[in-house]
């Protein structure tokens, strides 16, 4: 199979690939499209064997279920049941945006899709792109991210090639995506709302919408990166993901201490023959003195450090570097978000000094 790339990335939008990537979907095929948080594997979410393509080309789990994509409030209405009140305060408050619904689902969604659940996860994209090929091909999509199950998610056409090239049929860049990391999944099947994997949209954003908020103890981690021991309710949360190929280990503490600890760990590793990248800001660049040293941002603009996390990981892979050393970033908004991907991806292995 040859994987196409189409680019929309200029205003307005290119409708004739629009009308082709909707062609592709309709007919049962795959197309990867950018939305605002990280790019997307699309099949029709109502079609079993497009949920069955999209988990053999990424290689992923069959019971880690795909999130539908919609460009109407009133889709949501049609693919549940016992639809809260709360659903319509928090899609009029967030979208389209980076929030994730868990609602309980008809039969309109099949199981391939749900993988076995009896619940759906639904969002509305903020992306012109997305919403267009939504609309223009009347199928509600199903789209996890675009890349390798466990890879560094993508936020670039050019990360979606690298991973499924000759897998699937088209890829519609876009360019960079705004936000970089995936959206916030939240329960809405419950008495309370329950954050089933953080994203942009933080507990204190939604509580302003719906007062009481909690989160998932599965997923609660401490600041030696461990977590309460529960098991995750939300399947995806309970696997590997966004793994670097070089070996990654975050050193969290005083800035002065990290930094010397980085040092010290960067010249060790190298004198055993290996070669070492390291995760700064752009405050602590000057500071280290070995190995591949790739700036994330500025922690005065935590979202300069959401927005590049898995571009530097996957910046790592093409130097080919055997360990990776990171600061920690457990910035005030988006902190839980960045450290709960960047914890994924080395494994939980952190040092605190």
């Amino acid at each position: 199979m040859i994987t196409r790339i189409m680019d929309v990335s200029s205003e307005p939008i290119n409708m004739e690939y629009i009308r082709e990537a909707s062609r592709i979907l309709k007919s049962g095929g795959l197309v990867a499209f950018p939305t605002e948080t990280v790019y997307g594997l699309g099949g029709d979410a109502t079609d079993k064997e497009a949920s069955r393509k999209i988990y053999a080309a990424k290689g992923r789990p069959s019971d880690n279920p795909l999130i539908v994509h919609i460009a109407r409030f009133s889709q949501l209405e049609e693919i549940s049941v016992d639809l809260p009140a709360t659903a319509k305060k928090l899609a009029d408050a967030f979208w389209p945006g980076p929030l994730t619904m868990v609602v309980n689902k008809n039969k309109v969604i099949p199981y391939e899709t749900t993988g076995g659940l009896d619940t759906v996860a639904v969002r509305m994209p903020n992306n012109p792109v997305a919403l267009a090929l939504i609309e223009e091909s009347g199928c509600m999509i199903a789209a996890p991210s675009a890349n390798t199950s466990g890879r560094p998610s993508p936020t670039k056409a050019s990360h979606v090639y690298e991973d499924l090239s000759g897998k699937i049929e088209a890829i519609l860049d876009g360019g960079a995506v705004d936000i970089g990391l995936e959206s916030t999944i939240v329960d809405l099947t419950e008495d309370v709302v329950t954050i089933l994997r953080p994203g942009y949209i933080n507990m204190d954003m939604l509580r302003e919408v719906v007062g009481e908020v909690r989160i998932d103890p599965g997923i609660v981690y401490n600041d030696k990166g461990t977590t309460s021991g529960a098991r995750p309710k939300a399947p995806g949360m309970r696997y590997k993901h966004y793994a670097p190929k070089g070996d990654l280990t975050i050193i969290s503490g005083e800035e002065d201490s990290v930094v010397s600890t980085i040092n010290k760990m960067a010249k060790e590793s190298i004198l055993r023959g290996q070669k070492v990248g390291i995760i700064s800001t752009s405050e602590t660049a000057g500071k280290y003195s070995d190995g591949e040293i790739l700036i994330i941002g500025d922690r005065t603009d935590e979202r300069s450090i959401a927005h590049n996390l898995y571009d530097i990981l996957r910046q790592f892979d093409e130097l080919d570097v055997d360990v990776i050393y990171s600061e920690s970033f457990a910035t005030p908004n988006m902190g839980q978000a960045i450290m709960n991907r960047l914890l994924k991806a080395a494994g939980q292995k952190t040092i605190e000094v």
